[in-house]
């Protein structure tokens, strides 16, 4: 007979608190500002310590295939209508191209009222096109034909051991749709893949303690590299494009999020580490694995999410679009290249078909606007070089609008799937998430 004292059974264990320098966004912004401190005062050590951001993208990208597959996988396996992945993909692809489009638009329209090249008068005949070559090469890569011939991989089981997002996912599609339609002969092997999410995400945990040594190293080879004077004489191309995404994320999903039911702001903070993340490591692929995680425990349906963000990292790129059109019309203005009305929409076009191209490039926003810029002859190539050396600088900028947007859109679809559970969503954004 066991002897229990009955107060023992009424009294609940006390939670734990973390000390606030065990947070994880904490020691990502100390990281962040002893990196600036070092690449600022020892620019050489600091450019050294770029094999530590390098290896902490490579550690996370190492878990993502992993995490795509499973997520996908499981999430449509349990699906007994196979009619709801093909609503959740169309309603993501409209919701992508809406506002991929919007800000293709919101980076063109405030590049022609700040006009923030216009100052520079800048002879074309002296621009250096041998420092964006390789861009230029590699956006060879990223024509439609290049894309379409990307997404479908060699084996069933390459995309695993190469990472490719987009091939990851379309594997994760096929195999989970496969699972559904066999039904209850296939049980076994989605149980089996539902209990290898526990440990892959514990190992996700793990990783992610890695994250202020990667946010140093990133930033401490950021500013000993290029110094953070580097960005002076281009200061107004920066303030316009990062005030012009700070008014997106706030005005334009602010109300797509209003007119849905939750606050952007609210959501902004609720994924506040992983944009602490993505900030000292300019890689919104860095936050992958725990922004998938988060939106499941705010009440997103998993099938939802393994759909929709691992599909809006390569196709809404909200941050990217904006940077994309801002961008090619301020080296137009920079080197007096007057663009009509009909070129500049000409170029947003080209644009839409380069940045769904160059999806799964690595380093796509400046591969993509080289893509771009090389189909609208009216603009030159060479022109790149005028901002090559403040575009880590944006790149920061750009992969945290990136994040939002993908955030948002999956709370979105999943409204409009029905798949949204309201009361998780509210208590998560209200900062007392349910244990899951």
């Amino acid at each position: 007979m066991l002897n229990i004292d009955p107060s023992e059974l009424n009294s609940a264990q006390p939670i734990k608190k973390q000390k606030f320098y065990q947070i994880l966004y904490v020691q990502v912004i100390f990281a962040i500002v002893v990196g600036i401190l070092l690449g600022h005062f020892f620019p050489h050590t600091g450019e050294a310590m770029k094999p530590l951001g390098d290896a902490f993208i490579k550690i996370v990208k190492m878990i993502i295939a992993p995490v795509i597959f499973l997520t996908v996988v499981t999430g449509i396996a349990g699906m007994t209508n196979m009619k709801k992945v093909g609503r959740v993909a169309g309603k993501s692809f409209v919701y992508f191209l809406t506002f991929s489009t919007l800000a293709l638009l919101v980076g063109m329209l405030v590049a022609n009222v700040i006009q923030p090249g216009s100052h520079l008068n800048i002879d074309p005949a002296t621009l250096d096109a041998g420092k964006v070559s390789t861009y230029v090469d590699k956006a060879k890569d990223s024509s439609v034909v290049g894309f379409l011939m990307n997404i479908i991989p060699d084996t069933v089981v390459s995309p695993l051991v190469n990472g490719n997002i987009l091939q990851v996912l379309f594997v994760s599609i096929l195999f989970g749709v496969s699972l559904a339609m066999v039904g209850d002969k296939a049980r076994p092997i989605t149980n089996l893949l539902q209990e290898l999410s526990a440990p892959v995400f514990r190992m996700v945990a793990m990783l992610m303690n890695l994250a202020p040594v990667g946010a140093f190293g990133a930033m401490a080879f950021t500013i000993g590299k290029y110094g953070i004077s580097s960005i002076g004489s281009l200061l107004l191309l920066v303030a316009t494009f990062y005030i012009t995404s700070i008014l997106f994320v706030l005005v334009v999903l602010g109300a797509v999020a209003k007119y849905n039911g939750f606050s952007i702001i609210k959501l902004v903070k609720y994924i506040k580490d992983e944009m602490w993340l993505v900030l000292g490591t300019s890689s919104s692929e860095a936050a992958l694995p725990t922004l998938m995680q988060k939106m499941e425990k705010a009440g997103c349906e998993k099938s939802v999410v393994g759909l929709v963000i691992p599909t809006g990292y390569s196709f809404n790129l909200d941050g990217t679009n904006i940077y994309m059109t801002m961008a090619a019309l301020f080296i137009a203005q920079a080197v007096g290249i007057d663009l009509s009305w009909g070129e500049q929409f000409s170029l947003l076009l080209v644009a839409m078909l380069s940045s769904k191209g160059a999806a799964g490039v690595t380093g796509a926003g400046f591969i993509t606007l080289a893509a771009t810029l090389s189909v609208v002859p009216s603009v030159p190539v060479a022109g790149m070089a005028l901002i090559l050396g403040i575009d880590r600088f944006m790149s920061e900028c750009r992969a945290l609008t990136n994040l939002v947007g993908n955030a948002c859109a999956t709370v979105v679809v999943a409204r409009w799937e029905n798949a949204l559970d309201a009361e998780k969503l509210r208590e998560a954004l209200d900062g007392k998430p349910k244990a899951s």
